[in-house]
């Protein structure tokens, strides 16, 4: 993603306008500042700036100035996914920004601030790694285990659709449990599945998540999520339900819980670790399998709505972790 002349005017630990503008202080001073920090801190904190930037532009909110506010709301995304050490870093970055810049107000420094990031500390713990990656040929195995089970095969149809709308659709567990009949909108082309509201859609604006057919394919989510919908007879609310101890269909919607519980079950059938796994293991597992295949990074964005690039960078790294991995080139030229 490249950078607007605007974003790179605002990083002002390397483009620093008002400290070799000011008349107070010798060249000699001014470089001796400019150099206060090593070269490699100061491209990690352009990184982090160019997130925090981005996030910014994308939740269509001033980042220079920025209240404190925007500062929150950015960390409690980030705390979707980052450890303790990566959102301490992105403040530091952010606030080091500020403070060269000369601005008065840093919003870093606020209260509100520090108060967030205790609580977050609170709640986390400690900063979990994500769940392991559910990826498409995982999905296969488990397509072809599921037909040889011998439970109910209303339950079968509703986790049939469960796995596959939520890997196509790259959905939160959350997003999952909440999607309703009158969020979906079938075409020819296949069902655009609406999103009124997600822990990134801090404005609630909604989104919708496109998910075509692939006609004659057992991966084709849309085809699983009509016949779930057909033999239940849901026509209204909730598309995902529970079942009482008699197989009757509930009203309510699952819990995002049991979506967990249901990826676990699966992922044990073919010899998979489940502590390892869970309903977020959907979601990394479409993105990590999208970055395996050459997808390009915005259209991964567009499919995830992810709101920083860097975490999508995250997936194609994992995906590529053992392409043109040194041990290879190594082993291949030396027993070639």
């Amino acid at each position: 993603m490249s950078k607007s002349k605007e974003q790179q005017k605002h990083f002002y630990l390397r483009n620093n306008d008002a400290l070799m503008n000011s008349t107070k202080l010798s060249m000699k001073a001014k470089q001796s500042i400019l150099l206060s920090k090593a070269e490699n801190t100061v491209d990690a904190y352009e990184s982090d700036w160019d997130d925090f930037v981005d996030w910014c532009t994308y939740q269509k909110v001033s980042y220079f100035p920025a209240t404190p506010e925007t500062i929150v709301n950015y960390i409690n995304d980030l705390a979707d996914y980052a450890k303790a050490n990566t959102i301490s870093r992105r403040i530091s970055a952010i606030s080091e920004n500020y403070n060269a810049s000369g601005h008065r107000d840093n919003p870093c420094m606020a209260p509100i601030v520090k108060q967030a990031l205790r609580g977050i500390r609170r709640l986390k713990g400690t900063f979990q790694q994500g769940k392991t990656p559910v990826l498409l040929e995982d999905i296969e195995d488990i397509l072809e285990c599921m037909d040889k089970l011998d439970v109910p095969e209303l339950q079968l149809l509703r986790d049939k659709a469960i796995l596959l709308i939520g890997f196509m659709g790259a959905f939160r567990r959350s997003e999952i449990a909440a999607i309703t009949v009158e969020h979906l909108q079938f075409s020819p082309q296949g069902v655009e599945i609406f999103v009124p509201s997600s822990k990134a859609d801090q404005e609630g604006q909604g989104a919708v998540v496109a998910i075509p057919h692939l006609s004659g394919s057992p991966l084709d989510a849309v085809r699983a999520l009509q016949q779930w919908l057909r033999v239940s007879g849901i026509t209204e609310g909730p598309i995902f339900r529970g079942f009482t101890k008699n197989m009757s269909l509930r009203k309510t919607a699952i819990s995002d819980k049991m979506i967990a519980e249901i990826v676990k079950k699966y992922v044990s059938l073919i010899g998979l670790d489940p502590s390892m796994y869970g309903a977020h293991s959907l979601r990394h597992g479409f993105a990590t399998t999208a970055a395996a295949y050459g997808v390009e990074e915005r259209n991964i964005m567009r499919q995830t709505r992810h709101h920083s690039v860097n975490m999508v960078r995250r997936y194609i790294n994992e995906a590529n972790k053992f392409v043109d991995n040194p041990i290879s080139t190594i082993f291949e030229k030396r027993f070639r």
